[in-house]
Formats: C-alpha cells, structure tokens, sequence
C-alpha cells in the first residue's frame, strides 16, 4: 500500500527541479564531449593511431566528469547521482508472446560529503509517463556518519539488500534482471525507512545490520505497517590455487510481516551466497531459504552464476535458478516472463504463480565505460510447474537487450 506524502505542488516542483538538473547535466556532458573532439583534432598525425585510441579512451572516462560539482583536499564533494536504463524485451511461450521496449530506471539526485557527514538524494523518475505523471518516489534519502575509519552509521531511507542479487546495485548486475530467487525472497521495492550500522572487522571480516519500517510510503515515513531486521555478514578468503578471490556471505532477515507492508510475506529468510574468481573465470552462487507467512508458502532456492571475462569490454555470463514452494501457488514468476501470464493466464491468484520453476540463462556483457556505460544481452529459457492448474504454468523463451549507465 502506499502513501503519496506529497501534495502535488510539491510534487510538481520536484519534477521542474530533476528536469531542470537533468538538462544542465546532459547539456554539460555534450558540451565537454565537443571540447574532448576539438582537442583530438588539434592532435598530430605522428602516432596518430595510437594517440588517438588513448584520446578515445580518455574522452570516454572523462566524459563522466560532469557529475563532480565540487571536490577539495580534506576529501569533501558535492556530486550529481543517477543511472538511466533502458530495455528490450522479447517473450515467446506455451502461454503467448509478448515483447516491449521501455525506460526501465531513471533516477536523479545529489550526493555529497563533508567531514565525517555523508548525505544522500535521489528521485526515481518513470520516463514512460508524461512529466506530469513521471515522479514516482525518493529512493536514497539519507544521512550517513562515519564512526571511525572503517564504521558508518546511515540514517533515514537506503537499500536494504540481502541474497546475492539483491544486495548488488542494479547499476553493476552481470545480467540484465535479478535472478528470480531473489525476485521472490528479496524486498523489491528495496529501500526503506530505518537505521543501519556497517563495519570491517579483522580478519577480513564485515557485517551490516538494521533496522527498518515496512512502510511502504514514497517518501521517508515509519507511520504505517510494521518492521523488519537485517544482518549480513561477509568473510574474504585469502588466495590460494583454487582461486584469486574469494567471499563468501551469510544474510538473515525477520520480518514482521503485515498487510499493509511493502515486504514480502516471509517472517525469515536465510541466505548464504558466494563470489569466486580465478584468473578470467568466475563462479557465484546463491541457496535460500523463505519462510511463508500470511498465506505464503515456504521457498528455497538455489542460483549458480558462472562467468567468463573475454577481454577488458566483454564478458560472458551464464546462470541456473531453481525454486520450489512447500505449497501450491508459492513462486512468483520472473519480470518479463509474468506479463505472458497476466495477458493470457486465468489464474485467480495475484502476481501468476506456480510451485517449481527453473532458468537457464546465457548472455554476454559489453562494457563500454566498466559499469558506468555497457551494453547487455541474454537469452532464457524458463519453466513454471502449477500443480494447483490456475494460470500460473510457463514455458518458454525470452530475449533481453539492455544498456545500464549510471554517474
């Protein structure tokens, strides 16, 4: 349920303001672009290939550059924030087609830092809607206050991530949507209102943990619903002949579930989630556990992610999920994949779902600027088992072309 706190004059503001910000930044990004080709240009022809492949590179980079409002030598900034995504989308199943391009994020905020304080702003605008309808809520909006060099105390409202997709940014994800373990287990509106603690400890270890209302409000509000608690903790393994790196991580969530709560139904959730890598090879992994509430059954799930760096721009991925619920009609299905069902299904059942379903995916990323600019594409092939036989089965593939950027 949720609770639109502001009135539409402010509502509007907001929006002339992020249109506003959004122009100059683009408009200041092109024009350090024209200045970047001006130079290029002025370059001589000795070595002029090579000089010119490391212009390109430079000009891309620096590109991002528009972003930095404000630095000094004591470490402070001000910074612009955002990431600006976008999706194509094609479904072909048993249960019908469906296929679609649209703006899949676009956010746009300020960040900055001034001695130990930290402060966080920024605005989830749909780019599908026309201006008037664009705003959609606040998703960081926060303060942050560093306790010692290696423990920071945040305030207000974050991203509260927990499973192995969940707690990566959609700015840095490998494939262009969260696998569906955590599409089920994980909170998808992902930020809340609340209080939380991160820390390095010795021995490369780390922990966070908090707590947060289940609010499901826009903007910053603790009135409605009810709580939950979060605590992830992460260990990284020295290297040795079966790996470079290694992290492995443990995350366990109560949650008191409630009707009106922007959560899951899970009063528990277990997850303990993996990152290897040795040499151009990778390999991560997922297993978890929900347990169900207000008529949700229980889950487990497993993920297994390998992955291939080609070169420094490509990168190959491929996955495996696999979920299955205690009872009928406890696995939703994944984004794309649930709009064949809701188009064509009867299920009688909200979200279209099943008891046992299972990926196989296999994509390749192209990093134009690392992740602050890539290109990605994936194929799947997905299958929904629904015992109860009310509109949940799937079987079928999907085709996924992405760009992610994000300053």
């Amino acid at each position: 349920m949720k609770n639109h706190t502001l009135t539409n004059k402010t509502s509007a503001r907001v929006k002339t303001v992020l249109a506003l910000a959004v122009a100059t930044s683009l408009s200041t990004s092109f024009a350090h672009a024209q200045a970047t080709a001006n130079e290029e240009n002025e370059i001589s022809t000795q070595n002029q290939n090579t000089v010119v492949s490391q212009h390109t590179e430079s000009s891309v980079d620096d590109a991002w550059s528009f972003a930095d409002l404000y630095d000094n030598e004591q470490g402070d900034y001000l910074k612009l924030s955002g990431r600006l995504q976008l999706d194509s989308a094609w479904v072909d199943s048993d249960q019908g087609d469906f296929n679609d391009t649209a703006w899949r994020r676009f956010r746009f905020g300020f960040k900055g830092k001034y001695g130990d304080l930290k402060v966080a702003l920024e605005a989830d605008v749909n780019l599908n809607d026309s201006l008037d309808d664009a705003y959609n809520r606040l998703t960081d909006a926060n303060v942050s206050w560093s306790l010692d060099k290696d423990t920071e105390l945040k305030f207000l409202k974050q991203s509260t991530g927990f499973t192995l997709d969940g707690k990566t940014s959609s700015k840095k994800l490998l494939t262009p949507q969260r696998n569906n373990l955590t599409n089920n287990l994980w909170f998808t509106s992902e930020y809340f209102t609340g209080v939380s603690v991160k820390s390095k400890l010795a021995d490369d270890w780390s922990y966070k943990t908090g707590l947060f209302s289940s609010d499901g409000s826009d903007e910053i509000s603790i009135s409605d619903a009810s709580y939950f608690a979060m605590f992830s903790t992460a260990k990284k393994l020295a290297k040795n002949s079966l790996w470079d790196k290694g992290e492995i991580s443990f995350d366990y969530v109560y949650n008191d579930t409630h009707e009106d709560g922007n959560t899951r139904d899970f009063s528990q959730i277990i997850s303990t989630s993996s990152k290897f890598k040795q040499n151009d090879w990778g390999l991560l992994s997922d297993i978890s556990w929900g347990k169900g509430d207000l008529g949700q059954s229980d889950i487990f799930g497993v993920v297994v992610m390998p992955t291939y760096q080609q070169n420094e721009k490509i990168q190959w991925v491929a996955r495996y999920t696999y979920l299955s619920s205690s009872e009928d009609n406890g696995v939703r299905l994944g984004r794309y994949e649930s709009k064949v069902v809701d188009e064509h299904g009867q299920s009688s059942v909200a979200g279209e779902r099943g008891d046992k379903y299972q990926e196989v995916y296999a994509g390749v990323n192209w990093f134009v600027n690392d992740h602050k600019l890539k290109l990605q594409a994936g194929l799947q092939y997905a299958k929904m088992d629904d015992n109860a036989n009310d509109g949940g089965a799937f079987d079928g593939w999907s085709f996924t072309v992405a760009m992610r950027s994000y300053w």
